[in-house]
């Protein structure tokens, strides 16, 4: 009986490759009281493994709560796991908007004390007594009434990039935050405002809402389904989105588009930019918004230090990560004195990046501009696939395929192929793919060297 996981998450992203099967990403979750968490745990993964499905998912005495990838000839059989339990029948499960087959690698199926981590020890608290759920136009329409308060229920690097219009946004790093601080502000309008709430899927602002019905708020409504289940809705009944910019999301795609807005700021630079990334140097590994400018300059790094740290041997590295905490202490979320135009305001006058570049140059010994990144690797014909994602690639180029385990390899551009076919240079967009004389992995990244 298998209740762990056999493969590696490049294992798996190569046996879905090819496979070639279309796999939807999805989020769902329901409170409810179970009994024994790590009996339902392992039942759940026993059912999961057998479909292929994928994700991270919690479950606790409360309820579940998952974020997964599933074939898509498998939704059917895996709606009837669900269906065994009581609690779960005719659960509504948020697709995504955009989908990618690599959404998530590995089937994690973990025990909590609760699926979200509230900081509350009430024993009178009733989670499941919760406040009205609202559909797409009744969310707009309430917004409209300007006796309702609007708050965003999720952290300060999910709201940064994309928020209702008039929402409240805590500066928070964690739900628990959240709760206490908005409960403070808004004392005074328990009995004659409308309390709205929203977060990406649900999830949280169920919970958010029945404490604020516990703590004696009258009218407290949620977003029914979150923002994912609202922008299905927006675009099948053609309804304006009051929801301005991107939704953020918490698989490698790291956000999903709603509305061209971009109402955020590269936090290197300050250009508008909503697009996150994690900083490459791993003993840092900080969320934080990077322009295209600034990820080719810093090479995907939030300061100068974590850049040059990724240029030392990975040796080196390992030793300079020994002894350090794990946790947030480590992995931050966007909060960091290295960059300049993080909750900045308005935008600068003149932008940082080239000033910031001409630093970094001088104390790199290797010119180099990231342009791709590591799609797919044939073993048996030791092809090496990547997506170009700035500049170009020419036949005779030099260039440096770079990552924690293949570490950094140079070779030259004797023979190219893009989007299946041969060519003597490839653009941004294209898929191409050369030979190696080495394994290339899915963290790996691609850079031309410049001179």
């Amino acid at each position: 009986m298998q209740l762990y996981n056999t493969l590696s998450a490049e294992e798996r992203a190569i046996l879905i490759d090819e496979a070639g099967k279309q796999r939807l990403t999805l989020s769902f979750y329901a409170y409810a009281k179970i009994s024994d968490p790590k009996q339902f745990r392992d039942e759940l993964f026993i059912a999961w493994n057998a479909l292929d499905a994928l994700g991270r998912i919690y479950v606790a005495h409360e309820g579940i709560n998952a974020q997964m990838s599933i074939p898509a000839e498998n939704i059917d059989a895996f709606r009837d796991t669900l269906e065994v339990y009581d609690f779960m029948k005719g659960i509504r499960l948020n697709v995504a908007i955009d989908q990618d087959d690599h959404s998530f690698l590995k089937l994690t199926i973990k025990v909590r004390h609760k699926i979200v981590a509230d900081g509350l020890n009430d024993e009178t608290f009733d989670v499941t007594n919760k406040g009205i759920h609202l559909k797409a136009q009744e969310f707009n329409n309430l917004l409209e009434d300007p006796n309702t308060i609007v708050v965003d229920f999720r952290n300060h690097y999910e709201s940064e990039v994309g928020h209702f219009e008039g929402a409240i946004t805590p500066d928070v790093e964690t739900f628990r935050e959240s709760l206490p601080i908005i409960n403070e502000q808004l004392q005074d309008f328990k009995e004659n405002k409308n309390l709205l709430m929203y977060c990406t899927g649900g999830i949280r602002c169920e919970k958010a809402s029945a404490y604020f019905k516990h703590q004696g708020f009258k009218n407290v409504y949620q977003l029914e389904g979150g923002i994912i289940e609202y922008t299905r809705q927006i675009k099948e009944e053609d309804i304006k989105s009051k929801f301005i910019g991107k939704n953020f999301v918490f698989d490698h795609r790291l956000g999903e588009r709603i509305t061209d807005d971009i109402v955020s700021q590269c936090h290197q630079c300050g250009k508008p930019c909503d697009n996150h990334t994690n900083c490459a140097n791993d003993a840092c590994h900080l969320l934080f918004i990077q322009c295209d400018d600034c990820k080719a300059a810093m090479e995907n790094c939030c300061s100068t230090t974590c850049l040059e740290i990724t240029h030392l041997p990975l040796g080196e590295q390992v030793k300079l990560r020994r002894g350090l905490e794990v946790g947030n202490k480590v992995f931050r979320k966007g909060k960091s004195d290295s960059l300049l135009f993080k909750n900045s305001g308005d935008l600068p006058d003149k932008p940082l990046a080239q000033v910031q570049t001409k630093n970094i140059r001088q104390k790199i010994s290797i010119k180099k501009t990231l342009i791709g990144k590591a799609e797919h690797y044939y073993t048996k014909s030791k092809i090496a696939q990547f997506l170009i994602e700035n500049n170009e690639l020419s036949i005779g180029d030099k260039v440096l395929i770079s990552g924690p385990t293949t570490g950094e390899q140079e070779l030259i551009i004797t023979e190219l192929f893009a989007n299946g076919g041969p060519c003597e240079k490839a653009k941004v967009g294209d898929q191409i793919t050369f030979e190696t004389p080495f394994r290339i992995r899915l963290s790996d990244k691609l850079y031309k060297i410049l001179g």
